[in-house]
């Protein structure tokens, strides 16, 4: 748990020093902090054997829940993960990213991705859940993590088209 506790404190001083600079957090090092924080659950809950076989995806139940409660903010959580990873740190490439927010179809393609990332993780959290409580250890151990990749991999490719497919609608010219 000491471990656990002493590999938060990078993503916190890497959050608490890019909200300082620059008035936004850094969606990597919440997400590292995030499960992180996840897996300290985890462990405080206790020792039961199907709460340890769950807990892989109390991260993924967790992130789920983040990208459907973000719903509700102004920008959803995705928004700011694609902004990070096409934008980068790039001031004239983020300006030129937020700009693309006044377009009506670019800020529903960020909630609709950001909605489909969050069920597609909450449902892995739940379908463990039921594997957990429903069949025996070994098959679990063998088929959950094909399920968290398969789904992950899926949602990335969706992920991947669909906003090609917006960037060409939204913008014709490039």
């Amino acid at each position: 748990m000491t471990d656990l506790i002493a590999a938060t404190i990078f993503p916190i001083l890497k959050s608490v020093y890019e909200l300082a600079r620059r008035r936004e957090l850094d969606p990597v090092a919440v997400l590292v902090l995030l499960g992180v924080t996840a897996s300290i659950l985890a462990l405080c809950v206790g020792g039961d054997p199907r709460v340890l076989l769950i807990r892989e995806s109390f991260f993924t139940g967790a992130f789920g829940a983040a990208c459907l409660l973000s719903l509700a903010l102004p920008r959803p959580i995705m928004f700011y993960f694609g902004r990070y990873f096409i934008a980068g740190k790039d001031p004239q490439k983020r300006d030129t990213f937020n700009e693309k927010w006044q377009n009506p179809v670019v800020r529903r393609a960020h909630r609709l991705i950001t909605a489909v990332w969050g069920l597609v993780y909450l449902g892995e959290f739940a379908i463990r859940v039921v594997l957990v409580y429903t069949l025996p250890a070994p098959i679990v151990l063998a088929v959950t993590p094909l399920l968290i990749g398969v789904g992950t991999m899926s949602t990335i490719i969706w992920t991947f088209h669909y906003a090609n497919r917006v960037r060409r609608i939204s913008d014709p010219k490039g």
